[in-house]
């Protein structure tokens, strides 16, 4: 019997774009001898449209898009069992379709990474790829995450935080407490945003006022780091109550920093896999990793990404519960050079996926 996939990408989120090249790597890689591709779009509104089942790989992201040849659905329609669908609200075709065995969230970003997502399908019991409710929200939001490791006592850079009604009431007071606090250089981010969205390195006032006013476009929330004297390194973590971890990859920018445009645009980004440590810097940071993986509650992925500073110093930067996840992404790239190739690093997310679904019902729910 075929594994019944379905495939969510798209999505309401400025990193939409980069959900739809990881959608396409994924059907690709795919054995359409042992899964039946489903394919739902989340448009750009989050309007969710469901596509016909996938036949063949898809050579064109466009192909992702499916407007014109889907259907509607409301995101119920996944679980009719679980959920029935009043008569008349969808059509008969829909209605008949059996539930997905299980769901691959191919979403990065907010209302997608976020554990919104996430708690739908937990909502309509359906095992799906990745992470859970509660380390797709901490692990989303960049304060969050760094306040949960603080307290588990996880080297980090310094770091402040705002949301945009404190700043619009007293902007010179955050401007001066980044100064005494960070100093320059420093990073400000979105708190809930990846792929670098938003990002701005400050190296003076100037620089500084204007991160601040692109950051807030992004987010209510945003965090401003201080700048690290270090290598930028990352490890890829695979797995549920027993994480393992890939070879350490290291990041070369080009650039000033990895921003947007290296990452998606310019490949203007050098990356060295292994990276060149020592058996000693690879023994601490996958440790770190592990930890990291387990104060958030993590299952099925993350990349941990670190600063490797001339001391061997290991200062956690944050994990990404959905990592970039084409054949040229780091996460991939890590574990192709740990031996397990794309298309088997797949079958074993979604084995992963199930395998927690399957330890969440020995629940009782009942008392």
């Amino acid at each position: 019997m075929k594994i019944k996939l379905g495939l969510l990408y798209g999505g309401k989120s400025a990193e939409h774009k980069v959900s739809l090249q990881t959608a396409k790597a994924v059907i690709k890689a795919l054995d359409l001898s042992k899964y039946e591709i489903h394919p739902i779009y989340i448009t750009e509104n989050g309007e969710w449209v469901r596509g016909a089942q996938l036949q063949g790989p898809v050579e064109d992201v466009k192909q992702l898009q499916l407007k014109e040849d889907g259907a509607t659905i409301s995101p119920v329609a996944l679980n009719t069992e679980i959920f029935p669908v009043p008569s008349g609200s969808v059509e008969k075709s829909q209605q008949s379709q059996e539930k997905m065995d299980v769901v691959f969230p191919l979403l990065h970003g907010p209302n997608g990474e976020d554990g919104t997502v996430q708690g739908l399908l937990e909502l309509m019991n359906i095992p799906y790829v990745g992470n859970g409710v509660l380390a797709s929200a901490a692990g989303m939001d960049k304060v969050m995450m760094k306040n949960i490791y603080a307290q588990a006592g996880i080297k980090q850079a310094k770091y402040v935080w705002y949301i945009r009604s404190e700043w619009e009431k007293d902007a010179e007071s955050a401007y001066k407490n980044v100064e005494e606090k960070l100093g320059y250089p420093c990073f400000v981010k979105p708190a809930n945003l990846g792929s670098s969205v938003g990002i701005s390195k400050a190296k003076d006032r100037e620089s500084l006022v204007k991160a601040f006013e692109e950051a807030f476009e992004y987010d209510r929330k945003i965090i401003i780091e201080e700048g690290i004297d270090g290598r930028e390194v990352e490890i890829a973590v695979l797995g549920n109550e027993d994480p393992q971890c890939s070879v350490v990859g290291e990041i070369v920018p080009k650039t000033d920093f990895y921003d947007y445009k290296a990452k998606y645009e310019d490949g203007d980004t050098g990356l060295v896999i292994p990276a060149d440590i020592t058996d000693a810097e690879y023994e601490e940071i996958k440790r770190v990793a592990i930890q990291s993986f387990k104060a958030l509650d993590c299952s099925g992925l993350v990349r941990a990404d670190f600063f490797l500073t001339k001391d061997s110093e290991v200062l956690m930067n944050e994990v990404n519960t959905m990592p970039g996840f084409t054949p040229f992404s780091m996460f991939p790239m890590l574990w192709e050079e740990s031996g397990v190739p794309y298309s088997q690093l797949i079958e074993k997310l979604v084995a992963l996926g199930v395998e927690r679904h399957e330890e969440k019902q020995k629940i009782k729910y009942t008392f």
